[in-house]
This record gives C-alpha cells, sequence and structure tokens, in this order.
C-alpha cells in the first residue's frame, strides 16, 4: 500500500495524536513514528534534520499531508491543543478513505466488466481459428478481411476509450471533503475571530476541494442562532463527506448502465467484424462453388 494512502495517514495522525496527548513534544513525537518503520514520518525528520520548517517537511509529501499540514500550522498559530486536533482529523481522515474505499468498491464489478467485454471482440476471432477456419489468413489477404480488421480495431480502440473517460469521470473526488470547515473549526478553537480564522485557511498548505459557501453559510447560521461555530462547522464537515459518499456510489450505479453504450456502439460491432465476418468469410471461401 501506498505511503501516502489516506488510510496509513489517519492512522499515522492518531499516533501522533497520542504521542502529544501524554506529552512527547511534537519534534519527537514525528521521530517515534519514524522509528516504527513509518516512510512518510521518517522523510518527514529527514527534511527537518536538513533544517526544514516542520510544516513545509509535511507539506512536501502532498495529497492529505498537505491538510495535515494546513492543520498543524493553524494549530500552532492559534494555540490550539494540537493533539485534540489531530485526533480530530484523524476521524476526519478516516471517514474520508472509507468514503473513497466504498466508492472504489461499488466501481470494481462494473468496471472490470468493462474491461473484460473490450477483449470480446479477438475472443471471437481466436475462436474461429480454434474451431479450424483460417480466420487469421482472411484478415489479411482478403479485401473484405482487411476492411474489417480496420474498422474492428477502429471500434475497439474507441471503446476503450469511450470506457476509460466513463471509469475516469465515476471516480472517487480528490481531496478530503469538508476539510474547509475542519480548519476554520480548528482555528476557531484557537479563540480567534472568524475573519482571520478565514484568512489562516486560506493561507494554509491544506489541498482544499471544497467550497467556501458552505462554510459561510455554516458561519451566518451560528451568527443568527447565537450558538457557537465550532460543533456547526465539524457538523456540516460530516455531512459533506457523506455526501461524497453518497454521490460517488450513485455514479458507480449509474456506470454500470452507461457502459452499455460504447458495448452496443463499438464492442458488439467489433466483434462481429473481427470474430464473426471473418468466420463467414473463411466458410465462403472453402466452399465450392456449384454452376
Amino acid at each position: 500500500m501506498h505511503q501516502n494512502d489516506p488510510q496509513r495517514a489517519a492512522a499515522a495522525v492518531r499516533t501522533l495524536a497520542v504521542l502529544l496527548q501524554a506529552g512527547t513534544r511534537p519534534h519527537t513525537a514525528w521521530r517515534h513514528l519514524a522509528d516504527t518503520g513509518d516512510a512518510v514520518a521518517g522523510r518527514i525528520v529527514a527534511r527537518v534534520d536538513a533544517g526544514a520548517e516542520l510544516v513545509g517537511a509535511i507539506d512536501a509529501e502532498n495529497g492529505v499531508w498537505s491538510d495535515v499540514a494546513a492543520a498543524w500550522e493553524i494549530a500552532t498559530t492559534v494555540g490550539a491543543p494540537l493533539a485534540d486536533v489531530l485526533r480530530a482529523l484523524s476521524e476526519s481522515l478516516q471517514d474520508a478513505a472509507s468514503a473513497a474505499d466504498d466508492v472504489r468498491v461499488a466501481l470494481a464489478e462494473p468496471t472490470g466488466t468493462a474491461r473484460l467485454l473490450l477483449w470480446l471482440p479477438f475472443a471471437g476471432l481466436l475462436l474461429g481459428f480454434a474451431l479450424g477456419f483460417d480466420t487469421v489468413g482472411v484478415l489479411v489477404s482478403n479485401p473484405f478481411g482487411i476492411a474489417c480488421v480496420v474498422l474492428g480495431t477502429a471500434l475497439v480502440l474507441v471503446a476503450r476509450w469511450w470506457t476509460g473517460r466513463m471509469v475516469r469521470a465515476a471516480q472517487p473526488e480528490s481531496g478530503t471533503p469538508g476539510m474547509h470547515a475542519e480548519l476554520v473549526a480548528v482555528a476557531l478553537a484557537g479563540g480567534v475571530g472568524i475573519p482571520r480564522a478565514l484568512r489562516l485557511v486560506e493561507h494554509s498548505p491544506a489541498a482544499l476541494s471544497d467550497d467556501r459557501s458552505t462554510t459561510d453559510a455554516v458561519l451566518e447560521l451560528s451568527r443568527s442562532a447565537g450558538v457557537p461555530a465550532g460543533e456547526l462547522l465539524r457538523a456540516s464537515a460530516a455531512q459533506q463527506r457523506h455526501e461524497s459518499r453518497v454521490r460517488g456510489r450513485v455514479r458507480a450505479a449509474r456506470l454500470s448502465s452507461q457502459l452499455l453504450l460504447p458495448l452496443g456502439a463499438c464492442t458488439l460491432p467489433a466483434f462481429l467484424l473481427l470474430g464473426v465476418a471473418p468466420l463467414m468469410l473463411s466458410v465462403l471461401a472453402s466452399t465450392p462453388l456449384h454452376i
């Protein structure tokens, strides 16, 4: 598993939170984590030893680690309890990773079926050859066979491109949903005002993928209702992760039916051109004409 995987990142952040909660100093906590064999922590410690700032060393890992770097930077800037911040962040990363995994599992069956069906035209060609017909010879010597090869191959390539585009569009969304609201909640936990909290988040190294408008709506609700914004923001972040999970599963469900389009428009005609047509041409070529 890749070291920048969100599941691994969530586990590492949770370990850091436990170490900090026990009174370990931040740099020492990273060294302890590196000593366990965590490759990401090892690279971060190496950068710090080379003179890099800790936040920059974390951000250099990119991906979800940019979110960790942002939360670390904001918490230390405003004086929020770092251990509590990391514990909450690990739960958010774990939730987001679980949602992404659910989508990938839902996509596995239609994606695998689509890739398998792309080999259908060539399977038809091999079937004719296995039955004893000279389908390969027909395809390379007969003008109609050559035309079948050109058109069939073109249809297979179009089907591969079309299917790949659909599968890529159905993949889980990048970034951690709700991270903007989570980071604003971290800043507010340090006692700063809303304007400064928003500025800190906007200038943080986080890989924000969600819209700030949702956070603004929650802050407006907090002001109008006269309730603390922190819990509302975390609830909003959790809702955004839930909605991301639902959208991903809906995309996966739609993919199953959408893949019928390249199947019917490209893959099946290619099967006829590369599998059935050569077989028929071979039969015709081997059948003597009686006048």
